[in-house]
């Protein structure tokens, strides 16, 4: 008896994770997340990577716009009206949410927001599946491509456009998100510790445009 109990518990911790495959209609988060109506876990397309919600961005004749709220937009169109994805997971990012290919009306939705030139290919993190679909959209100068940006991962860093705000009172993203230990809670400006807390981005701190983006990256409020 107690074989077979080792044999199986062996058998449990070599098996693979199956992949989920997930399907319903689908929220958008931002330019590169989707929440599937009924699931918990939100859903984070793979190889992809947007404009954050409130970065901007110079269009063609060097104006600013709200590139993270136009590629979200891009987004939704693709999805379409009847708002049914069907998604294959990937992979899990460090925050536990899914990392999937999806699909809408039978057209690879990350293929689509590349090549229309509302998102990048996530290179740290793809295959260089898309790697034709954003030399297509950069040549044709097509979103983002039409004017200048600066890249979604170098954003998060603190990089910025010339005429874009990027630190101290000018800063368009006010909630802080601070690591201790192995914690990470955001603070919103009314919070009791908000003045004292400093913001070292070099160490994985970043700064969040909203409580919802907090709580996607894996950030908690502050207890008590």
């Amino acid at each position: 008896m107690r074989s077979a109990v080792l044999a199986l518990a062996l058998i449990t911790l070599t098996s693979p994770v199956v992949a989920q495959s997930l399907s319903g209609q689908a929220d958008v988060v931002d330019v590169d997340t989707i929440a599937i109506r009924g699931e918990k876990t939100r859903i984070r397309l793979y190889g992809v990577d947007g404009p954050e919600s409130q970065q901007t961005c110079n269009d063609a004749s060097g104006a600013r716009y709200l590139c993270g709220s136009k590629a979200a937009d891009a987004l939704a169109s693709i999805i379409g009206r009847s708002g049914r994805v069907s998604c294959k997971e990937q992979d899990r990012d460090r925050y536990g949410r899914i990392v999937a290919t999806c699909e809408a009306d039978g057209r690879d939705i990350g293929s689509e927001l590349i090549r229309q030139g509302w998102a990048v290919e996530y290179i740290q993190y793809s295959d260089g599946r898309y790697s034709d679909e954003e030399k297509e959209a950069q040549r044709a100068k097509r979103g983002l491509w039409a004017g200048t940006f600066v890249k979604p991962w170098d954003w998060r860093r603190g990089e910025r456009l010339p005429n874009e705000a990027s630190t101290g009172s000018d800063r368009k993203c006010a909630i802080k998100g601070n690591i201790s230990g192995s914690e990470r809670i955001y603070h919103l400006p009314s919070s009791r510790h908000y003045a004292r807390t400093t913001i070292d981005e070099a160490k994985g701190e970043r700064w969040f445009c909203s409580e919802d983006e907090a709580k996607a990256a894996g950030w908690r409020a502050p207890r008590g």
